[in-house]
């Protein structure tokens, strides 16, 4: 009976080959649905590589672009620089043209503490703890870098400790700016002679050694006496909102 039914199992496996091999009715809807289901196929895996080298080509695409903009900010800070100076030399005429800074991209790690957002580690490679370096962002001065405990500490300008030398207004006169833990700077020991006006821009003077001339602070917003000096309540351009990458300046010459 088992060897009966296994033949009639072949005979009908060969009739529904023949039919298949040999009429239209029968294997067209079948190649059909089979040559449906290989194009989706092909569509999906199509579909995957489109999106893998979409992936690959737009984070090499952000890779370029991100490193063009590290290498425009560094080159215009560079100039920034150079039309300070060309700017004084054409008004000295005995004065020099210095070299170009050097500046460096670095990434900030962490704040020093929990609750003071004026201070950041940084990592700096071969960093040197016996000097001060000027912080920038995007042209703006954003503070100062400080050594403690061998490491690179960020002083933003907010903060009490972070001091550099600035010019105010068209006549330039000189001070000291420094933070005050609130929003705004003080730039403080301006000499009484000078006229000092609300809205007249501060910028760096480049005679501290950490910062060169004409980098932008930000606006005065107050102006005030005190022992035969002023003092001036300065809006900053930097905002610490979101701290991540600033360019440190390495060395001026």
């Amino acid at each position: 009976m088992n060897k009966k039914l296994f033949t009639y199992l072949l005979i009908l496996l060969a009739l529904f080959m023949g039919a298949l091999y040999y009429t239209k009715t029968i294997q067209s809807p079948l190649l059909s649905s089979l040559n449906t289901i290989k194009i989706m196929y092909h569509n999906i895996i199509q579909s995957i590589d489109d999106t893998i080298d979409r992936h690959f080509f737009q984070a090499q695409e952000i890779t370029d672009l991100k490193e063009q903009l590290q290498k425009y900010e560094k080159n215009h800070l560079v100039m920034q620089q150079l039309a300070s100076e060309i700017d004084d030399m054409y008004k000295e005429n005995n004065a020099t043209l210095a070299e170009n800074p050097k500046t460096e991209l670095v990434r900030a790690i962490s704040y020093e503490k929990f609750g003071n957002l004026n201070r950041l580690w940084l990592d700096i490679p071969d960093y040197n703890s016996s000097k001060i370096y000027g912080l920038v962002y995007k042209e703006l001065v954003a503070g100062i870098v400080v050594p403690k405990d061998g490491k690179p500490l960020a002083l933003l300008n907010s903060d009490l400790k972070s001091t550099y030398a600035v010019y105010i207004g068209d006549k330039k006169a000189p001070g000291i700016a420094h933070g005050n833990n609130a929003e705004h700077l003080v730039v403080s020991f301006i000499p009484a002679w000078f006229d000092i006006k609300v809205g007249d821009e501060v910028i760096t003077s480049g005679l501290d050694d950490i910062f060169f001339k004409g980098l932008k602070v930000g606006r005065v917003i107050t102006v005030s006496k005190s022992q035969g000096y002023q003092n001036a309540v300065v809006d900053q351009y930097y905002k610490s909102n979101e701290p991540s990458y600033f360019h440190i300046i390495r060395s001026l010459r």
